[in-house]
């Protein structure tokens, strides 16, 4: 599976209770849209880690990374290519 249609598929299953889908394009803003809280954040980064096996560092936790899928999803692909 794609990273950005795992994304979706979990934030809108898992964050949002929805079956029906992320309801906003992948350049929107997570925060800006109150489509993820802080809890939601957390259980964001703890699905990033064990999905893809990641560490992430308490000084990536940052917008640039994870305030968008597009973002999120950059920030995925270029932890795994570095690792």
């Amino acid at each position: 599976m794609q990273i950005k249609d795992n994304l979706r598929r979990y934030i809108a299953q898992d964050i949002l209770f929805s079956d029906a889908g992320l309801p906003c394009d992948d350049d929107a803003s997570f925060l800006e849209q109150a489509i993820i809280d802080s809890v939601g954040f957390m259980e964001l980064v703890a699905f990033v880690q064990k999905e893809y096996g990641l560490d992430v560092k308490p000084q990536e936790l940052v917008r640039d990374n994870f305030d968008s899928v597009n973002k999120l999803a950059r920030y995925i692909a270029s932890k795994q290519s570095a690792g």
